[in-house]
């Protein structure tokens, strides 16, 4: 009797622990974002990749979700970032030609340096916004950026 009873409860919490495991797989979704950039200027410097996932830390300086640094001339035109979580993001990156990891402007404070944001954005007078540059990260992706010089 303790026999059975014993194996019907140890199915049970066999049978709970595997639907809690699949629950949490299905719940913890990641993917990749594979980033084109088709049209650099030089193969001096690196390529930075700021991935933003907040709309109040867009576009700030170490305020990133992630920072990818490459260098360019080891760059074969488009990058992959693996295990994104599902979600809202926005991709702001900079061709760095001097590799002093600044964003260099002129006196007007426009950028000397290459730059871009997902869904090719374009700034006329100010910085673009989050939700002009986010994209919905729902399954394998690869958008192209193309930069601005």
């Amino acid at each position: 009797m303790f026999i059975v009873m014993f194996e019907w409860l140890s199915m049970k919490y066999t049978i709970l622990i595997w639907f809690a495991f699949l629950s949490q797989m299905a719940y913890s979704q990641t993917y990749d974002l594979t980033i084109e950039i088709p049209n650099l200027k030089s193969q001096n410097g690196e390529i930075q990749i700021g991935i933003y996932n907040k709309e109040e830390t867009f576009p700030h300086d170490n305020e990133q979700y992630k920072m990818i640094f490459i260098v360019v001339n080891k760059f074969t035109g488009n990058y992959t970032i693996e295990d994104l979580p599902k979600g809202e993001y926005a991709v702001a990156l900079m061709h760095d030609e001097n590799a002093d990891r600044k964003c260099n402007r002129n006196f007007f404070g426009i950028p000397k340096e290459g730059y871009g944001f997902s869904n090719n954005i374009r700034p006329v007078l100010s910085t673009p916004s989050f939700d002009d540059c986010k994209i919905d990260l729902n399954r394998n992706m690869t958008i192209t950026i193309k930069l601005i010089y």
